[in-house]
């Protein structure tokens, strides 16, 4: 039995009042903030560290819409400013395998900062929730810790973007987790320095790798549709194949493989995904596990790479994502659920609040959007099913197992967000609570943001 403390009931100062209220800066909650303050209401950006970017910034994923071909008919609005500002800014390279830029994780730190604060964003960094203020039923504000103890901050409206829905699972909203041995995995991101870039290019393309070739060792076999079979893939395994057969990796590692994202002049190979474990993201004792595991891996990666991938021989660690990278946790039970059919089978919606391409990655299924083909995303599946003033955006949205490997991607994500911060303005505009809002309002406020609906 685990033992247990009384908490003494203490007064807690209000720190901060806002009328809406975001919770996680990565691409669904920068994307939800700004469009927020862009229609017109006063808006604050909660954030655990020290940056605003989630993913893009903490963890490292830089590869924002590496799913755009030249036939994708792509997402619109926030998610494709933020890519076209961080290029127009030096803080993106092209990307290697699709027409859209790599992010450069450090440079887009400042970008997230620029952006927010053009629009008006209050900047809430150095806080971590800890508890929702809930009364009747009703959203009332969060309680936060930080440096300065426990804080309250209250607001007419909360945005969940925390993307594993603490917000909503502890304020009593119905949420589902996937069963830990069907989670999609964590990944520790990292970047090496000093690889000569020249060398490097010249064996990928002596030997160009496919995305039929993620196939053949267990975590990386996919099903596709057969169109994304013959198309180039980053992808590097046989460096890895070679360490195991020399004795530098140990067996039980034959996971070990993957994508880089892009690499520099200056010689920066950047958005290396090649570890992949197995850990909960909502427990912190298997986070901590996993970061350690994660860095020793990632060193023993690159020990494989310096070994047998040319132009890697002298190179070196330069940096680890800050924080693990997070696929899979919960899940809100939203006023719709959507489907595998739905992200399969271009859905439409007349509550739409963006579009997504059919994009599929994840539970081992990998679909391309080359043939212009997408799907809407609903605002029905923003909407938990309880708890009133409160929206979900990014991964934790409605949905099945299928539909996750779609809406979890950073776009996606963005669009989800930019369409939560739109409603949770509109609905305190015109008086409605979130669940009641004009869905056609929004959408006219989106579209006068620049977002696709349709």
């Amino acid at each position: 039995m685990t033992r247990v403390i009384p908490e003494p009931a203490r007064q807690i100062p209000v720190v901060h009042e806002t009328e809406v209220l975001v919770v996680g800066s990565g691409p669904s909650g920068l994307s939800a903030a700004i469009a927020s303050a862009r229609a017109g209401v006063e808006t604050s950006l909660l954030e655990r560290y020290g940056c605003f970017g989630g993913n893009i910034t903490q963890v490292g994923v830089e590869g924002f819409a590496w799913y755009r071909h030249p036939e994708t008919v792509d997402s619109q609005g926030i998610g494709t400013e933020l890519e076209a500002r961080a290029r127009d800014m030096g803080a993106a390279q092209p990307e290697p395998q699709s027409v859209s830029h790599a992010l450069d994780a450090e440079g887009c730190k400042y970008v997230a900062d620029l952006m927010t604060a053009e629009a008006g964003v209050h900047p809430l960094m150095h806080r971590l929730f800890v508890a929702p203020i809930v009364e009747g039923g009703e959203i009332k504000g969060l309680i936060v810790e930080s440096k300065a103890g426990r804080e309250a901050i209250l607001a007419q409206r909360v945005v969940d973007c925390t993307g594993d829905a603490d917000v909503a699972h502890r304020a009593g909203a119905p949420t589902h987790k996937t069963p830990k041995a069907e989670m999609m995995s964590v990944s520790v991101m990292f970047s090496m320095a000093g690889v000569d870039k020249a060398r490097f290019i010249a064996a990928v393309k002596a030997d160009p790798q496919t995305y039929k070739d993620w196939g053949g060792n267990g975590e990386w076999d996919i099903e596709t549709d057969g169109k994304e079979d013959a198309l180039f893939s980053p992808f590097l395994r046989k460096p890895f194949r070679k360490a195991l057969e020399a004795g530098l990796l140990p067996p039980n590692l034959s996971t070990i493989a993957g994508t880089w994202g892009g690499i520099s002049d200056q010689g920066d190979l950047t958005y290396l995904n090649l570890v992949h474990l197995n850990y909960d993201g909502t427990d912190p004792d298997e986070l901590t596990a996993g970061e350690i595991e994660g860095r020793r891996q990632a060193m023993l990666a690159i020990e494989a790479l310096k070994a047998f991938m040319p132009g890697c021989e002298g190179a070196k660690l330069r940096n680890f994502g800050m924080t693990l990278g997070v696929r899979d946790t919960r899940k809100i039970d939203a006023a719709y659920n959507l489907t595998e059919a739905d992200v399969r089978g271009q859905a439409r919606f007349d509550d739409s609040v963006g579009i997504f391409p059919e994009f599929i990655d994840g539970y081992g299924v990998l679909i391309l959007p080359t043939t212009g083909r997408y799907f809407h995303v609903p605002y029905r599946a923003l909407v938990p099913k309880s708890v009133e003033g409160l929206l979900v955006a990014g991964r934790p949205i409605g949905g099945d197992k299928l539909s996750h490997a779609a809406v979890r991607n950073m776009m996606c994500c963005s669009v989800s967000g930019q369409g939560a911060g739109t409603a949770a303005a509109v609905s305190l505009k015109t008086g409605r609570t979130p669940r009641e809002v004009n869905v056609a309002d929004v959408q006219a406020e989106l579209v006068r943001q620049g977002a696709r609906i349709s």
